[in-house]
């Protein structure tokens, strides 16, 4: 039976690349981890096996971390935006880039005054201690003409104490969940945001500060909404954003369920006020949805975030 080769990319996956600068004493950390992924006339070789349009990989490998020297790392988007650039323009076979990339944040660890008398500095300014509330993600997408940037975040634990209620739901007879008008709702954010910078025409998005503000009103909304589902929630934290970021578009949120179950005390003659908790962490509820600026079309993958 004849066959005919379909879509097709290569590139080299999951490039380490930790760029420090100097300001004198005190030393800034990009830390990151980047994929390329190429794609153009490559039918040769996978057909014959021929590579005159290849690009190795281990090329694509040492043009990531010459990158990071040349050009340094102002933002994850600024830096795969170079990549893919340089991929798309200096290699006639390669039509379409697009740079993966998740970025790692550090703060710096402040020392105590005796122990900065005691090695000599006023002033500790090259310790760092990896922050652990999330990985900031993007992904940028360049066919020569078109640009696509859709940044994000995964692994960011949220979670309200009270003012979320879960009531009124359909029941049937495998309806064992009782109704709750006081619980804890908590989840494990997973969201990317698909920003509206398409050509080199428009003025660019400061990175940096799109990054920080989205997170902001993600935040904020998932304290103040009064929350009767999560997905109320989810889309109240959309909307903040697109209201208030106008570089941002559309979001997709997949948000995880991390239940907390009232434990039964009267066993034991106490009373459980809603005070004392078990975290399940499975099997839990996956409510997932796109928040668009209206009149626009969704482009973010259904599939990008979910589990």
């Amino acid at each position: 039976m004849p066959t005919i080769l379909g879509q097709n990319q290569y590139g080299k996956a999951e490039n380490r690349v930790v760029k420090i600068t100097r300001d004198g004493a005190t030393h800034h950390i990009k830390d990151l981890n980047v994929s390329v992924a190429l794609s153009g006339d490559l039918e040769e070789v996978h057909l014959s096996g021929s590579n005159a349009n290849c690009l190795p990989t281990d090329t694509t490998k040492n043009t990531v971390y010459a990158f990071a020297k040349e050009y340094g790392i102002e933002s994850a988007e600024q830096f795969g935006i170079h990549l893919a650039r340089h991929f798309v323009s200096s290699q006639e076979p390669i039509k379409r880039a697009r740079i993966r990339i998740e970025e790692y944040s550090w703060e710096r660890i402040e020392t105590a005054d005796g122990n900065s008398r005691f090695i000599g500095a006023e002033e500790v300014k090259h310790s760092f201690v990896r922050k652990g509330q999330e990985t900031r993600l993007t992904e940028i997408t360049y066919d020569g003409e078109n640009w696509q940037v859709i940044s994000g975040l995964k692994d960011l634990v949220v979670m309200n104490s009270t003012n979320s209620e879960f009531w009124g739901y359909i029941k049937d007879k495998y309806t064992t969940l009782t109704e709750a008008y006081d619980r804890i709702l908590a989840t494990q954010v997973a969201s990317r945001w698909r920003f509206n910078w398409t050509s080199d025409e428009q003025r660019m998005p400061n990175w940096e500060r799109s990054y920080e503000q989205v997170k902001k009103h993600m935040l904020q909304a998932f304290a103040e909404t009064y929350s009767l589902s999560l997905q109320q929630t989810l889309y109240q934290m959309g909307s903040r954003i697109i209201n208030n970021r106008s570089e941002v578009d559309e979001i997709r949120f997949s948000l995880p369920n991390k239940h907390h179950f009232l434990v039964d005390l009267e066993p034991f003659g106490l009373k459980n006020d809603n005070e004392v908790y078990y975290a399940a962490d499975r099997p839990y509820g996956l409510i997932e949805a796109t928040v668009l600026r209206d009149g626009v079309e969704a482009q973010i993958p259904m599939d990008l975030t979910n589990l």
